[in-house]
């Protein structure tokens, strides 16, 4: 039997490269987000859940790489349930560009 996850998780560099992550991800969709306030197209308003939910893909496989190489793989699968779940609070804007 494996000891799947090694429950020292404290790595200062693995966290500061999730945590990057998020926050570039959190900005491209705050980018776009702005795009929607100005243009107020269903387009516009379609990408800030999208983003989110691509960048919580992305922090996924990111998680799955980490996992093969027996690294502190935790740290990215909170980055990517983060983003999902930001991407689901997103979903607003879109509702918001539909009924208006």
């Amino acid at each position: 039997m494996t000891n799947d996850v090694e429950k020292r998780w404290h790595d200062p560099g693995m966290f500061r490269s999730a945590v990057t992550y998020v926050v570039i991800v959190a900005a491209i969709a705050g980018i776009a987000l702005a795009f929607y306030a100005f243009d107020r197209s269903l387009l516009s308003a379609v990408l800030v859940p999208t983003i989110t939910f691509v960048g919580g893909v992305g922090a996924f496989i990111r998680t799955y790489q980490i996992w093969r190489a027996e690294g502190t793989w935790p740290i990215w699968q909170g980055a990517g349930w983060f983003l999902l779940a930001l991407s689901l609070v997103c979903l607003a804007v879109p509702g918001s560009a539909i009924m208006s």
